[in-house]
């Protein structure tokens, strides 16, 4: 491998000539340009209801905030959802129920930062209150819950924009764009780092604070007693609200990796250990995966290495993740751009006819992206479709590792070939109450 490339956006796109158009994936409009530059009237800024405001929500709160008026807060833990209404100077009352904030007439769209078990459901009530959603990676918590998701948002018609912001990243797109145009020759293989997964426990049982509605923050999942490593950010590390890395990274490297080789999985073989500690973090430690696809390539999927995506082909290979783009393909660009006329690139060849479709000029507002889709009426970049795809992806990889086993895949009906045990992982039993209804 040459050294890494690490271009201006100038430099970038003068040397590539407009490489940004190989997205194709989405059809071009002019306003995706540079959407939050331009400026707005009053009347023109949607009201936008936010769900879920620690870590990740307040910042895509913060976005949003550059495109529409924050008019409501939602929250489980009082203290979080206080101190983002103070941050967003919205007057009304803070909302534990978000239900309740969905029957707003003032609110025209919705930003989901909550843990993932909570991310179909909102979106999916969301979608039929007549609500626009920006919804934080990863999409969904099982598959079947993919299935269920998008089929609301097409019957629907809601915008859905899923915060796997990377395809937004000129980087990963001008590496798609050499792989699907063939600059590293035919697609071989690809190979994603994502990681280590966190491991800790036995943790302490505890009172939930008075802050925290602890039976709303479990929702679906299993009620059980409070643990303060179960809650916020380290709930990424239970299997009864997330996947680990392979559902964290995996939604954001693994949408690349298939973004660039253009099918969907028709086999996996996993490989994990498992820690096995009462009251601590479940999910899988020294996790492997292997990918088959129709035609012919093989992705890797693991813990261990440099984190980003490689992808490798029959005259050359690339590296690409977040800050850096390298390879002889990449400094090849300077004396060999790429055109820009459109092509035929579609994310999912082998279950979706490939369409032709218009050029795609730089997004590099991924929020911004979401609100001029919200006026066209077009598919944002980050779709439900790709993403409950590229989730499922992680997904059956997770399961493949927890039944310790390879597993054969029916991209078309999205379900295990006979193998009835594996097929009872692509749901979960949901808490009475909390189950998501369409």
């Amino acid at each position: 491998m040459k050294r890494a490339i690490h271009p201006s956006r100038r430099e970038f796109l003068k040397t590539t000539a407009g490489s940004l158009a190989a997205g194709a994936l989405v059809p071009y409009f002019p306003s995706q340009v540079r959407a939050a530059d331009r400026p707005r009237s009053k009347n023109d800024r949607p009201g936008i209801g936010s769900i879920g405001m620690r870590y990740q929500g307040s910042v895509i709160a913060r976005k949003a905030a550059a495109h529409g008026d924050i008019v409501a807060i939602c929250d489980v833990d009082t203290e979080i959802g206080d101190k983002a209404r103070a941050e967003f100077a919205v007057k009304t009352p803070l909302y534990r129920d978000y239900r309740k904030m969905l029957e707003r007439p003032d609110i025209d769209v919705i930003t989901v930062g909550t843990p993932d078990h909570w991310h179909t459901k909102i979106v999916i009530d969301a979608c039929k209150a007549g609500k626009d959603v920006y919804c934080e990676k990863p999409l969904t918590l099982t598959v079947d819950e993919g299935k269920l998701l998008t089929s609301v948002v097409r019957e629907t018609g809601r915008v859905v924009q899923v915060g796997s912001w990377q395809r937004s990243d000129y980087r990963f797109r001008l590496a798609v764009e050499m792989v699907r145009q063939g600059r590293i020759g035919q697609l071989q293989r690809v190979d994603v780092v994502l990681g280590k997964n966190v491991t800790g426990g036995p943790f302490q049982q505890e009172t939930p604070p008075p802050q925290l509605d602890w039976n709303m923050w479990q929702g679906q999942t299993p009620a059980v007693p409070y643990i303060k490593e179960r809650c916020h950010y380290t709930f990424r590390w239970w299997y009864e609200y997330s996947g680990g890395q392979m559902t964290d990274w995996g939604a954001h490297h693994l949408d690349i990796a298939q973004w660039g080789i253009g099918q969907l999985p028709i086999a996996v073989d996993g490989k994990a250990k498992f820690p096995h500690v009462p009251n601590g973090y479940n999910v899988a430690v020294d996790f492997f995966a292997r990918y088959r696809y129709p035609n012919g390539v093989e992705m890797t999927v693991s813990d261990t290495g440099r984190n980003g995506i490689m992808f490798t082909g029959t005259t050359g290979r690339l590296f690409v993740n977040r800050g850096t783009i390298s390879g002889k393909p990449v400094e090849q660009l300077t004396e060999n751009p790429l055109p820009r006329e459109s092509f035929t690139l579609y994310p999912h060849d082998n279950l979706d006819r490939p369409k032709r479709m218009g050029k795609l000029d730089s997004i590099v507002n991924h929020m911004g992206n979401f609100f001029d889709c919200t006026r066209t009426r077009q598919k944002p970049i980050s779709d439900v479709d790709s993403q409950h795809r590229s989730v499922s992806t992680c997904h059956i990889g997770n399961i493949s590792m927890r039944l310790g086993r390879p597993l054969t895949w029916d991209p078309q009906r999205q379900q295990f070939v006979d193998d009835d045990e594996a097929n009872t992982w692509l749901s979960r039993p949901q808490r009475k109450g909390f189950e998501i209804t369409v």
